[in-house]
């Protein structure tokens, strides 16, 4: 079975699909014979049989002059019918006034054209582009070329929409210079920017002081002109990049920056020094000129033609017999003995005064000492020990011993202090002893009661224990009769706040006392409270009783005592005085 087109030019564009039927007959398809069928699916493949054609000959797009550089500003696209490859496709710019400010390329994902800006707009240069662009197939089939050509061209028209522009510079990066000896005030140099629109607005302007946060410099508002507003130092910032701002007077937001790089110019006002701090030795079997050390110079200033230094010895120092400096003439200079025979018992160091200057205009000096130390070398010259003071130890008793006895010392002065301290941090034990012991005495009295030798007529559990609830009771060896005035019954007597937090505090500071003895002890604290609770014990008030007790005897104990009588006397006369 061999399945033909029946037509030619189908079109996959129109349908891409065919599903057949076909029944396939045994007996050469004669009556009684059996049959079976199945469906065939036919797919037709793509050819690049259609052109690419852009649905409008024309189009505009209005764009910002602001808009940044690599912005997209449009999408175009031609339609194809065709799939796959054959509708792969690609754009250019053919013509316009545009080429070299637009660019356009193809997003593979889409076969669209993607319009971008190559260049700053500016509306007040250009305030509108043309641009021709064509778009073709990649993949043409030579055999439909009689279709026509596989490409197509529109144009594309890109209106520039003014915007409110910050002020531009003259220059984006300003370079100046200035010498470190410049007085407060030098001019160094003047920017300048303008307001690129068509109203020109005037522009003031101001230093970013993020970029100069040491206020060395400063700027005229109106002219532009930078001036030094501090001394200056080479050695501390050789160049100082700062950024000037450029505002608009009628619209301050709009602010434009300049970057100005000013370097600063060197003068000779650092003298020369050591190039670093030299250890020098001399053996004491050194020999007379014999070399001890090479010794170099740094200027922290920068000339033209590179430093020069000199050396020499000081003028005090010219003539001592010990040492003496030879100036290598390449800004080294070499210490040499002038004697042998050294001894650290005699002199251990030896200070040598050198005197460099510089080649500056003018030029700058300096005097630096070398310290010298005698030491005891070796057969080769290595320096061994530089200890004078070993001569003086005793011959029988070496350092090391001597620092252990110094340590056993010590030792034993920490132990006594300890020893002092524990004995001095004991406390007294705070429990009182029978005879110490004065709360037995203080007894609760409803009346006059018996004495001190009376012990029926109060509970002691009761002065022990403030919160005990206890009624009044009657006194046991006297007959319950009619009792005046009897006191308020105390049923509870609340817990004081006071007396609690001062236990508290007692216990912590007990329990994180340095001080305190490391083993158990016992504090004893008796608080009194707000009110007693035997209440009075002054019988002064019996008066309000029937008692028979008789006071005229106070009247006869002086003036001292009279305020007393009059208060208790039976005398009807000063019962009320």
């Amino acid at each position: 079975g061999v399945i033909k087109t029946a037509l030619p030019n189908m079109d996959r564009e129109a349908k891409d699909q065919y599903l057949l039927v076909i029944q396939a007959k045994d007996m050469v398809g004669q009556n009684g014979g059996l049959s079976g069928t199945t469906s065939v699916t036919v797919t037709l493949t793509d050819v690049n049989d259609n052109p690419p054609r852009f649905p409008r000959r024309s189009y505009q797009y209005n764009v910002p002059e602001s808009l940044p550089v690599a912005s997209v500003v449009a999408r175009i696209k031609a339609a194809d019918a065709d799939v796959g490859p054959n509708a792969e496709m690609e754009y250019k710019i053919v013509d316009g006034d545009g080429l070299g400010v637009f660019k356009i390329s193809v997003d593979k994902e889409t076969q669209e054209g993607i319009i971008t800006i190559q260049k700053e707009l500016d509306f007040e240069a250009k305030t509108s582009y043309t641009l021709r662009i064509e778009a073709a197939n990649m993949h043409v089939d030579p055999r439909f070329l009689s279709l026509g050509p596989f490409s197509d061209m529109t144009t594309v028209k890109i209106i520039v929409e003014d915007v409110d522009e910050p002020p531009v510079f003259t220059s984006r990066l300003y370079s100046m210079v200035v010498s470190e000896a410049a007085k407060v005030g030098t001019i160094i140099g003047t920017v300048a920017a303008h307001d690129p629109d068509a109203s020109n607005s005037p522009v003031r302007y101001s230093i970013d002081r993020n970029t100069d946060l040491e206020r060395y410099f400063n700027i005229d508002a109106n002219s532009g002109v930078i001036t030094t507003a501090k001394s200056l130092d080479r050695e501390t910032n050789a160049v100082h990049n700062i950024t000037v701002l450029a505002m608009e007077s009628q619209n301050p937001a709009q602010i434009g920056r300049g970057y100005v790089a000013i370097t600063i110019l060197d003068i000779n006002d650092n003298a020369p020094e050591f190039a670093m701090e030299y250890e020098t030795t001399v053996c004491e079997n050194a020999q007379p000129g014999q070399v001890i050390q090479k010794i170099s110079a740094i200027d922290k200033d920068d000339p033209p033609n590179g430093h020069q230094f000199y050396f020499s010895l000081t003028a005090e120092a010219a003539n001592n017999h010990n040492f003496t400096l030879q100036d290598n003439k390449d800004n080294t200079a070499t210490v040499l003995t002038r004697r042998n025979g050294f001894r650290r018992q005699e002199q251990s160091v030896f200070y040598l005064p050198i005197f460099i200057v510089d080649s500056g205009s003018p030029s700058l000096s300096s005097t630096n000492t070398l310290t010298i130390r005698v030491c005891d070398c070796d057969a080769d010259g290595i320096a061994q020990t530089c200890n004078a003071e070993a001569y003086i130890l005793p011959a029988g008793l070496s350092t090391g011993a001597l620092i252990a006895i110094l340590a056993c010392v010590l030792t034993l002065l920490v132990l006594v202090l300890l020893i002092v301290t524990m004995r001095r941090r004991k406390k007294e034990p705070l429990i009182f002893d029978e005879e110490r012991d004065i709360r037995e005495n203080i007894v609760r009295y409803d009346d006059e009661g018996g004495g001190e030798e009376d012990t029926e007529a109060f509970d002691m559990a009761a002065l022990r224990n403030l919160n005990i609830i206890r009624d009044t009771k009657a006194r046991r060896d006297v007959t319950p009769e009619i009792q005046f005035l009897s006191r308020p019954t105390f049923k509870s007597i609340p817990d004081n706040v006071i007396f609690r937090e001062f236990i508290w505090e007692r216990l912590k500071e007990a329990d994180v006392d340095p001080c305190a003895p490391p083993y158990d002890s016992l504090q004893t604290y008796a608080f009194e409270g707000n009110g007693s609770v035997a209440e009075s014990l002054s019988s002064l008030d019996s008066i309000s009783s029937n008692s028979d007790q008789n006071y005229d005897y106070l009247s006869d104990w002086g003036p001292r005592f009279k305020r007393l009588a009059d208060m208790y006397g039976t005398g009807p006369e000063c019962l009320y005085s």
